[in-house]
């Protein structure tokens, strides 16, 4: 897959402290690649065979061999097979678990693994894998918006037609713009974090397919609803809608931050063509203040629930990742708004 097909577009070498940037380089090839391509501004061909690497070695080779042979991951679509739905593992504190069918194919397609990689992949999930609601057929997705957007995306990078899917997605948005997890249970407000998840999703599989006006309209409308809030406060009060969107935390899964959210609208800027939107300064503020004072970012917490393996740094310790996302999006930031 291309730059250009990802949607992430190299934006050549940028400054950074040549220390910082070796620690960096120094990654499984998951991570290695996007530094090349984003900050060392590597030729392509560079960054391309270590993309090709992350299949074969390292995390992305331990995760697809991980995989059942009936296509799932862990047993299960979006919780693993043995899921106590009413056990310890399901207390509100306990975490969700990360290894199952979605969160496996989510982590695959953001580190960049070629969907040709996974072979039959998604007719299998098609044949064996059902949603844990009602036991709906994984590739139609359920209720959740975020699961839909994340079942959309992962379609589009396996080569599935998910546009009944797609579609879904603009019967379901909400009057503000956005979308809620929780409509099925009556909630008739936007969330961040389903919006965020909602617009990233349909960001893929527009790049991917070339949607059309209607579901890029539907985008963008999502998107208006983060900025009406400047990614960061209530609309009613002014005041920051939650401690969650001034952590930093990686994987992102399926929590908002200001840095998962500035991550989205970099990508929708460059491949929408168009400059970064002003109301994205506070949240691009709070990314700059985090920054400790060797140039890293701090992984300040982990998402509790079972994990395959740890990718990244422990609590307190400086994360490659969320140095790495961090980086880009100030350098995309200050390139453009100079001054």
């Amino acid at each position: 897959m291309s730059a250009a097909a990802d949607g992430s577009g190299g934006t050549g070498a940028v400054v950074v402290d040549p220390g910082l940037l070796a620690w960096l380089l120094d990654s499984d090839p998951a991570l290695r690649w996007q530094v090349e391509r984003d900050l060392a501004g590597a030729p392509a061909d560079v960054w391309e065979a270590t993309r090709a690497r992350v299949a074969t070695e390292g995390m992305g080779a331990q995760l697809l061999a991980l995989q059942d042979p009936d296509g799932q991951w862990a047993g299960g679509a979006y919780f693993p097979g043995d899921f106590d739905f009413h056990g310890p593992e399901a207390a509100d504190d306990a975490g969700q678990p990360w290894t199952a069918t979605t969160w496996s194919l989510n982590t695959l397609r953001d580190w960049g693994v070629d969907g040709t990689v996974l072979g039959d992949t998604a007719e299998r999930l098609g044949a064996n894998s059902r949603w844990e609601y009602d036991d709906l057929p994984y590739w139609d997705g359920e209720v959740d918006a975020c699961i839909n957007a994340y079942t959309l995306a992962n379609g589009a990078w396996l080569g599935v037609d998910v546009s009944r899917l797609a579609r879904w997605f603009v019967e379901h948005r909400m009057p503000d713009g956005g979308w809620n997890c929780e409509w099925v249970e009556g909630s008739t407000r936007s969330s961040f974090h389903s919006t965020l998840n909602s617009i990233k999703g349909l960001l893929y599989y527009e790049r991917a397919t070339g949607a059309d006006g209607g579901l890029r309209a539907a985008r963008h409308a999502g998107e208006e609803y983060l900025l009406e809030r400047r990614l960061l406060y209530r609309k009613s009060t002014g005041e920051v809608v939650a401690h969650w969107a001034t952590r930093f935390v990686y994987p992102f899964r399926w929590f908002y931050s200001a840095l998962n959210a500035v991550d989205h609208f970099r990508e929708a800027a460059l491949h929408d063509d168009v400059a970064p939107d002003p109301r994205l300064a506070d949240a691009v503020d709070v990314i700059r203040r985090a920054r400790q004072s060797d140039g890293t970012w701090m992984q300040e917490r982990r998402h509790p629930g079972r994990v395959w393996f740890e990718v990244d740094a422990p609590a307190g310790e400086p994360s490659k990742w969320l140095t790495f996302h961090a980086l880009r999006a100030l350098a995309w930031w200050d390139a453009a708004t100079p001054g």
